[in-house]
């Protein structure tokens, strides 16, 4: 028989003020499920009716080698003492990518943090904002737990907005992408925007689910925004990477930028991402006249028009 499908309306705390992992565990695995039809992976569908999308747990267990029970106690959220090899084996019967494979390790066998995550305040080495100003007419900035945004350079100002202007506690792509409208305007592909960003939240709360900061952050937002409600309840997951990223900016209009993201050695919490146009580009030529106003762009981005508003 078919299992009742779950409701998905929100993040799950524990007792501690973090996203309880064993929630996460389950509902990643169900979405995983879901996804899949017994086409996809090579078993027969004899069109019965299903009252659950996807593969049922039986046909997950027998893709993956493990029995049912088994197969269903981890479902449930009990990944105590399940080995690597076995998780690898769900793995490729869900056909996870190597983000979501990575996830459902975090999630499975979450690490013990000796130290509350809460009580550490990042900070950005002296020698890495100096790299930043350095960088004369690429837009960069570092960006660190929860994609709070804690160092960037005066041409991602420029692009992005003087995220000085704003409080401490705002300078957070999350926040800026769901909550302030002319973000929605900056990005022309919005829609895979907040989904990058909700998938980047993910992947942090696998790796830190004791962090009451961003379980308040999820809370935040699942009540203000309905669409970042919507995305997370589809547990999708992504790490930084690279791409190319299209702006509408307000002074120099539509920009083709490429974006790389170097995740740092000593604190893999945080990223350097840069942007740049390709040579001789309209995009190219456009970071150039941003450069060349110097501090009367970055302050036409703190208009009421523009990015960081």
């Amino acid at each position: 028989m078919d299992e009742q499908p779950r409701s998905m309306t929100g993040p799950t705390a524990d007792t501690r003020g973090g996203l309880d992992p064993r929630a996460e565990l389950s509902e990643f695995l169900r979405t995983r499920r879901a996804r899949l039809k017994p086409e996809d992976v090579g078993l027969p569908d004899y069109g019965r009716h299903r009252r659950v999308p996807g593969l049922r747990r039986e046909e997950l267990a027998q893709l993956a080698g493990v029995s049912v029970a088994y197969y269903t106690r981890l479902e449930q959220g009990n990944g105590r003492n399940v080995s690597a090899e076995v998780l690898d084996s769900i793995a490729r019967a869900l056909r996870l990518t190597d983000a979501e494979h990575t996830h459902l390790t975090h999630l499975a066998k979450p690490k013990q943090n000796k130290k509350r995550p809460a009580a550490r305040t990042e900070q950005v080495r002296p020698a890495l904002r100096q790299l930043l100003d350095s960088i004369d007419g690429v837009p960069a900035y570092i960006s660190g737990r929860r994609s709070d945004i804690l160092a960037w350079n005066r041409m991602a100002a420029a692009v992005f907005g003087d995220w000085a202007e704003l409080p401490a506690q705002e300078r957070n792509w999350a926040r800026l992408v769901f909550l302030r409208p002319e973000y929605r305007e900056l990005f022309l592909e919005w829609d895979q925007k907040a989904s990058d960003m909700v998938g980047f939240l993910r992947m942090d709360a696998g790796l830190h689910p004791d962090d009451p900061r961003l379980s308040a952050l999820v809370g935040e937002l699942s009540v203000k925004s309905e669409e970042f409600r919507r995305l997370w309840a589809i547990h999708d997951v992504k790490e930084k990477g690279y791409g190319v990223k299209p702006l509408r900016h307000p002074l120099v209009g539509e920009l083709t930028l490429n974006f790389e993201s170097f995740r740092l050695a000593d604190d893999t919490d945080q990223v350097l991402i840069t942007y740049h146009a390709e040579p001789g580009s309209p995009s190219a030529e456009a970071l150039r006249l941003l450069a060349s106003w110097g501090a009367d762009a970055t302050k036409a981005g703190t208009g009421a028009s523009a990015p960081g508003a």
